[in-house]
């Protein structure tokens, strides 16, 4: 993001893609949620999103790594995104929250992330399968936690010292961030394409 946007401009633009990214993300929730009833039904169930022997919902589905804490993963996506939505109307109205709120928040998306991308590396390395809705959700998780830390950043709001928060301002505002950001997911892309090559199709 270029260095002379105003404030405003970028609260606009951070807190529009969250809440456009945390949609996302509570939308492949909910199919992941009623996917996990399904296969709790039927483990044997053909999914929609079971395609081919790697874009296979249901052979991540039927995984301990699907149900890590004794029920679906997916129950934190509609615990969490609303969360989220909420945070990023608020602020899209001019709301302020306190600053320990934003940095628990930012902390509790860290883990969020760490998650997902733990979650991403058992379906490519262990599991041998993806879940398309699982990759919308890690993707879709990326990009809130980018925004949210970049707002963050911006504000102050991480209990940085004086000179780190100088450093990570000037690191967001001259758009290294966003090139950063975007150097991740095309590494974890690339890292994909090898993998798995022409048996996506």
């Amino acid at each position: 993001m270029e260095q002379n946007v105003t404030p405003k401009r970028a609260r606009t633009f951070l807190f529009s893609e969250m809440l456009f990214f945390a949609i996302l993300s509570l939308i492949a929730s909910w199919v992941l949620a009623y996917d996990a009833i399904v296969l709790a039904a039927n483990p044997d169930a053909i999914l929609a999103c079971s395609i081919n022997e790697v874009l296979d919902c249901a052979k991540v589905g039927t995984t301990w790594q699907a149900n890590v804490w004794g029920f679906p993963n997916a129950f934190f996506g509609l615990i969490g995104e609303p969360v989220v939505m909420t945070i990023a109307v608020a602020k899209l109205s001019g709301v302020r929250f306190p600053r320990w709120f934003m940095f628990a928040a930012n902390i509790g998306y860290t883990l969020g992330v760490i998650f997902a991308y733990w979650l991403l590396y058992q379906s490519t390395f262990v599991i041998g399968a993806l879940c398309p809705w699982c990759l919308l959700v890690t993707f879709a998780t990326t990009f809130v936690f980018a925004s949210m830390t970049n707002w963050n950043i911006r504000e102050n709001n991480l209990y940085l010292s004086e000179g780190a928060h100088a450093k990570a301002k000037a690191f967001v505002e001259n758009g290294w961030f966003t090139l950063s950001l975007i150097g991740w997911l095309t590494l974890v892309i690339i890292i994909e394409i090898i993998k798995w090559g022409p048996r996506f199709l």
